[in-house]
């Protein structure tokens, strides 16, 4: 997945960008809303982390251009502006989301995948396609070879969100975290167990393995 960071602050965009490569994001990174549009002209992105206060063209004026041709990549807004009609000025204008400076980079990782995954559900369609299966988001179903295979709950669940943060790799604690909404604390293999059914499932090459790291649907 490929994430476009739009921040003056060098210091910042420098963090930013570093701790989504970390995460396993593609990135590309600029300093104003001018430098940011020609980018969206170019490219594609799954998510935008823009600052609102920049030189040149400022994040209010590039987010209004992008709704106006019609992109609608998920957009996170960053500011130290606490004023809260700035936060309502920038939802209207088509943001996703708003998280005020300073703030947590784990919780700026955190609200990106729940706008990437929105904006996933909320696509016109519900079936997300693979090289090797299909996922019925409706239906809860996996296609495997025109074939309907039988998944558990947690199965789905964490077929789902690999699928859904595909080409970054997810590491167990977030998986438990996500799944079962509870601390990993290094010694439970549940999450190996059920990877092992699911490659029984869906084909033995559908998820990768990164030792030490996590698991990743390349």
């Amino acid at each position: 997945m490929k994430i476009l960071v739009v921040e003056d602050e060098k210091y910042l965009n420098r963090n930013i960008k570093e701790h989504l490569l970390r995460e396993g994001y593609l990135v590309d990174h600029v300093y104003d809303g001018a430098e940011a549009l020609t980018y969206c002209e170019l490219y594609d992105y799954d998510a935008i982390v823009l600052d609102l206060m920049m030189p040149h063209m400022d994040g209010m004026t590039f987010l209004k251009k992008i709704r106006h041709n019609k992109n609608n990549t998920p957009v996170l807004i960053l500011s130290a502006k606490s004023d809260v009609n700035d936060r309502i000025l920038a939802l209207d204008e088509g943001a996703d989301d708003y998280l005020g400076k300073p703030f947590s980079l784990k919780e700026l990782s955190a609200r990106l995948r729940v706008l990437i995954r929105r904006h996933h559900q909320k696509g016109n369609s519900a079936l997300i396609e693979h090289f090797l299966f299909k996922l019925d988001m409706n239906a809860h179903q996996v296609i495997v070879n025109e074939e309907t295979i039988a998944l558990t709950s947690k199965e789905y669940a964490i077929l789902e969100y690999l699928l859904l943060n595909q080409g970054v790799i997810i590491s167990r604690e977030r998986l438990m975290d996500h799944i079962w909404e509870y601390d990993y604390d290094g010694t439970s293999n549940i999450i190996d167990v059920y990877i092992r059914t699911l490659r029984k499932k869906i084909g033995k090459d559908a998820i990768e393995t990164v030792r030490g790291v996590g698991y990743v649907i390349r």
